[in-house]
């Protein structure tokens, strides 16, 4: 699915030299190279604090804990992604709200959003999954007229860029009140191990953050606040920081690559290619997702992988129905597309070393199973 050793031996130079800089100052924890990192990652992003943490569903759980929410409180998230993003909720004792999600683009559906909001409501936490914005500016005007935080899951999209109706263009992870990302190696900016960080421009919001990461200490032994360990190590951190300059690259590959997809498909009818939310910088391809339609998905699963083809399902398994997080207040009728998408989705490999000849394999692969 990932071509990690492609991607290594295009930047070997330059990461060894980051990681062997490391080795020879010994500043394994808090060094010189994580804050070199952080710096940059605010410059890219243009936001005005980074915090590193150990890995993205500790950023999404601290974010929460940095916020002060407590045990009772509801957050509403979507129904069709990862379960770090309800995990967090569940392990702080909030109360998580699972909702639907669009058929198109499978990111939070606002109408869902706004029939699950009650008085005990806190939170909303849309996820930008497999690499693309949920609809920000309608979240943060519901957030805004209900008192709510919104804590941006983008563990996915990295570098993906989100246009408002006025043209103007944030960066995601940017808008919310608090965002989380993972570096986990897959990622469109991926470490070499675990890694993550928390994003926002509320300078005490940061402030708290920086305690909770650090065993809730802002000087050595006075633990101010309640906090974890959870900090991205240097060797993480240069090697972050070496791929950085390569990130919007990247991202420029995975949609080339997205695109070259989207041109073999175009003609099938069985098949529905990943939805683009407006300008062509608003996708970086996390994940490139179909829609199998009239088909046998599961078989198609079996066959490329008979084929030598790597493939994901992404996700098999609505939260919902996950043994963890079943609740007697979910109703089916409320999910018909998450329902509906576990049936249909399956995800392609997707990273910067596809070439033509691996893309037209695997599409031809796939339309020659389509059409029998």
């Amino acid at each position: 699915m990932v071509d990690l050793k492609g991607q290594y031996d295009g930047i070997k130079d330059l990461v060894n030299s980051s990681i062997q800089e490391v080795l020879e100052t010994t500043a394994y924890i808090n060094g010189p190279k994580v804050h070199q990192f952080q710096k940059n990652l605010e410059q890219y992003l243009g936001v005005k604090h980074v915090i590193p943490c150990a890995n993205g569903t500790d950023a999404l759980q601290i974010a929460m804990m940095g916020l002060g929410l407590k045990p009772g409180d509801e957050v509403i998230t979507a129904d069709f992604t990862f379960a770090a993003t309800v995990e967090v909720i569940a392990l702080l004792q909030l109360t998580p709200v699972l909702v639907d999600v669009n058929e198109d683009d499978f990111n939070i559906n606002i109408e869902a959003i706004k029939e699950a909001i009650t008085p005990k409501t806190k939170a909303i936490v849309p996820v930008h999954l497999f690499g693309q914005c949920a609809n920000m500016e309608a979240i943060m005007e519901l957030a805004k007229a209900h008192n709510l935080f919104v804590i941006e899951d983008n563990a996915q999209a990295i570098g993906a860029n989100y246009t408002f109706k006025n043209g103007k263009k944030a960066q995601a992870g940017t808008i919310g009140h608090v965002a989380s990302t993972s570096f986990f190696p897959s990622k469109n900016l991926g470490c070499y191990g675990d890694g993550g960080a928390i994003f926002t421009n509320d300078d005490a919001l940061a402030h708290t953050i920086r305690g909770i990461v650090n065993h809730g200490m802002y000087e050595r032994y006075h633990h101010d606040v309640v906090g974890v360990n959870s900090r991205l190590d240097s060797v993480q951190a240069a090697v972050l920081d070496a791929k950085l300059p390569h990130l919007n690259t990247y991202n420029k590959k995975r949609r080339e690559a997205a695109d070259k997809y989207d041109a073999a498909f175009k003609n099938i009818s069985n098949i529905v290619t990943p939805y683009r939310n407006g300008s062509e910088d608003s996708h970086v391809f996390h994940q490139y997702t179909l829609r199998i339609l009239g088909s046998d998905r599961d078989a198609l699963v079996k066959h490329l992988n008979e084929n030598g083809i790597p493939c994901g399902v992404y996700y098999p398994i609505p939260l919902h129905k996950q043994k963890a997080y079943e609740d007697s207040r979910y109703n089916e009728a409320d999910f018909p597309v998450t329902n509906q998408l576990v049936k249909d989705v399956i995800s392609l490999p997707m990273h910067t070393e596809l070439d033509d000849e691996q893309i037209e394999f695997i599409t031809s692969t796939i339309i020659k199973f389509i059409n029998g």
